[in-house]
């Protein structure tokens, strides 16, 4: 009972998250509407957070406006005196035009008002993108710096000539510099050249492979993924238990040369509830330790090199971090909220009208 409280107290903790952004985009997005509405001098009769059939959580008249919360948390709405598309009140619409109605407003009055909202909402996103690199700064893996390659995690990479190992140099003949940015290219691009063995190649991609993508992909599986050892973590903890230090590789299981973490993984989910023979290298140093496995092919407890500082650390990215102060931030948040939006439109376009590409 005590756990299915906890989880349900998660669940709960969601859901309050949820409502809340849902919340905030609502009351800045409807807020564009009221501001540019009453600068115009239109009268504002209601402005509600979710909507309201039948019945509203609460809702109280200031002025010429009733401000309230409705029940029905799907969005939220301005009513606009002489806005049809919001009153749907025609018999108002059958008298003469008033002067504090929107339809007695020039056309461009009109249009401001009618795109206040999504104006707030894309000055919102300067401003997010803005804090996000006050905050945290603009994160980049140089590709190029990938000591072992990609690591295949999904067969539609495996359908389009991928394979583990392989270096993404280009994308349509145009280096990529972030690796963050491979997999975002990659699906609006014709080729991919790729470092194979020592040899480049070029790869031709499919023109539906958007669409490929929405039919085949599993959201919780990424296409690729940094190549690398399994190293160990922490010295703490299971580490300690076995006398492993951080960065020990594991280099083979039972015998098994294990190079890589997906070689690992692949050994350990044979052998569950198994002891296993783990071979790590410490420098010149070679440690056997016989571990048991949980019934997921796991170490209970260990930890494991996976963040990109720590990957650096090890020697196999190069991670850079680019922090902003706040005159510097709020441009390149107009940047990066305006590449964004750039990406999701193509996107669109190539998803409704694939480019002639490939095969």
């Amino acid at each position: 009972m005590i756990f299915l409280a906890i989880e349900w107290g998660v669940v709960g903790v969601k859901v309050a998250q949820l409502l809340l952004s849902l919340s905030i985009l609502v009351i800045l997005h409807e807020f564009g509407h009221y501001i540019t509405a009453r600068w115009f001098g239109c009268r504002v009769e209601r402005f509600f957070l979710f909507f309201d059939p039948w019945f509203s959580l609460f809702k109280k008249q200031v002025g010429d406006t009733v401000y309230g919360i409705g029940w029905l948390p799907l969005g939220g709405y301005v009513k606009i005196s002489g806005m049809i598309d919001e009153s749907m009140d025609k018999e108002q619409l059958a008298l003469p035009a008033q002067p504090w109605e929107f339809r007695s407003k020039p056309a461009w009055q009109r249009l401001i008002i009618m795109i206040g909202g999504v104006t707030v909402n894309i000055l919102l996103a300067f401003i997010i993108y803005a804090g996000i690199l006050m905050v945290w700064g603009e994160k980049k893996i140089v590709n190029s710096s990938l000591k072992y390659g990609i690591e295949v995690q999904d067969s539609l990479m495996l359908d389009l000539g991928f394979k583990d190992g392989d270096k993404i140099v280009a994308l349509d003949g145009k280096n990529i510099y972030n690796y963050y940015d491979v997999i975002p290219t990659l699906i609006l691009s014709s080729t991919a050249t790729v470092e194979r063995n020592g040899q480049q190649q070029t790869l031709t991609l499919p023109k539906n492979l958007i669409g490929k993508l929405v039919e085949k992909k599993r959201r919780d599986i990424p296409l690729i993924a940094i190549r690398m050892p399994l190293m160990i973590g922490a010295d703490t903890g299971v580490s300690a238990k076995y006398g492993w230090k951080r960065f020990d590789k594991v280099v083979a299981v039972n015998g098994k040369a294990t190079p890589f973490q997906s070689d690992v993984a692949e050994v350990l989910e044979q052998n569950k509830r198994k002891e296993v023979e783990l071979t790590l290298v410490r420098n010149a140093d070679t440690i056997r330790s016989k571990v048991k496995l949980d019934s997921t092919g796991y170490i209970a407890g260990l930890r494991i090199i996976g963040k990109p500082e720590s990957m650096q650390e090890a020697g196999i990215i190069q991670y850079q971090v680019k922090h902003y102060g706040f005159f510097e931030a709020l441009p390149a948040g107009v940047r990066m909220a305006g590449d964004k939006l750039s990406w999701y439109i193509d996107q669109v376009q190539t998803y409704f009208k694939p480019r002639n590409r490939g095969v």
